[in-house]
């Protein structure tokens, strides 16, 4: 009984349960004094120890990782996630992450590094953006979420005009990281709304953003604590999970093109980083009616709950949502 209430915890409740304040404020010491290569190899380390101690770490990655192996058709793979050391490679792969954030958010972080990948849409994203077109981008919590964000403080996008971006993120949760970013960097937090203070001025606000050519960044893959009777039951490896539609309404009601946003790490465990970035633009037609964009952006969350199922079954290692994705708490 005890177990199952633990699981039915929102997400949003233990929130940064594995990287306190002082935890982070501490990277950023190392950050600061070594050189790059040496805080990647520390990672290593600093994962085995949250692998030994963070018990509802460990749990929750084996409970995603066992979710995930039936359906990976790459055997090598899968036996990788059945194993028992599968949970310390996904707790490694996020504290190689945590780095890549301060790297990204320094400006240390290079568009050499990235890779648009072949997806058809790629190209179309790429010409938009040059010709002043607004976008916004749904990303999620499998890879390095605040890529495109850093890449784009720093002007280095592939892109030869500036490209303002928003962020729509959830302050209460992310609270220390936060603090941390703004002592690496004071401008990082500009542009940001936070998702509690989201309201009817808030699409004023974006609609102006995206007529002026810039970009809004939301993740999908988290729903809201005020709001579990509204979230979507989704199939999702195997199982149905909840997702907020807000998001995709959101995405509906601006009517700027959709683009699902994946940024993957080539090789889960490199020390030396290249990334993947993959593009998806969603098709439907948001000329629509207010009455029918619910319906549009429940469509919108199912081409996206299928899209972040195709890379995580690529990328398993990759999936930085350390609680129960599939509890009916949210």
């Amino acid at each position: 009984m005890e177990k199952q209430e633990e699981q039915a915890v929102h997400w949003s409740e233990q929130k940064e349960q594995a990287a306190g304040y002082w935890h982070l404020k501490f990277l950023l010491f190392l950050f600061r004094i070594f050189p790059l290569i040496i805080l990647r190899i520390l990672a290593f380390p600093v994962g085995l120890f949250y692998f030994l101690f963070s018990k509802r770490s460990r749990e929750e990655s084996r409970r995603f990782l066992l979710k995930a192996a039936p359906f990976i058709k790459n055997s090598e793979l899968a036996k990788s996630c059945r194993s028992s050391l599968g949970p310390l490679k996904q707790i490694v792969s996020f504290s190689l992450a945590l780095v890549e954030k301060l790297q990204c958010w320094s400006g240390k972080l290079y568009f050499e590094k990235m890779h648009y990948q072949d997806d058809d849409d790629s190209g179309e994203f790429i010409e938009g953006l040059e010709n002043g077109e607004g976008a916004f981008l749904i990303t999620s919590h499998l890879g390095n979420i605040e890529l495109m964000r850093g890449l784009v403080h720093f002007n280095r996008t592939g892109v030869s005009r500036e490209l303002p971006i928003t962020a729509i993120v959830d302050l209460k949760v992310t609270e220390n990281f936060n603090r941390m970013l703004k002592e690496l960097n004071p401008t990082s937090v500009l542009n940001i709304i936070s998702t509690n203070d989201i309201g009817p001025h808030t699409s004023i606000l974006l609609e102006e953003k995206l007529a002026s050519g810039g970009m809004v960044t939301i993740a999908g893959d988290r729903t809201s604590a005020a709001s579990l009777e509204k979230n979507l039951m989704i199939p999702f490896l195997g199982d149905d999970a909840q997702f907020s539609p807000g998001p995709f309404y959101m995405a509906a009601l601006l009517k700027a093109p959709v683009y699902f946003v994946f940024a993957l790490r080539r090789r889960t465990l490199s020390i030396n980083p290249e990334y993947d970035i993959h593009v998806h633009k969603s098709r439907l037609s948001l000329d629509c009616s207010r009455k029918e964009r619910f319906n549009l952006s429940s469509k919108l969350v199912s081409s996206f709950a299928e899209l972040l199922e195709r890379y995580c079954l690529e990328n398993p290692f990759q999936w930085y949502n350390f609680y129960d994705f599939w509890s009916k708490g949210g």
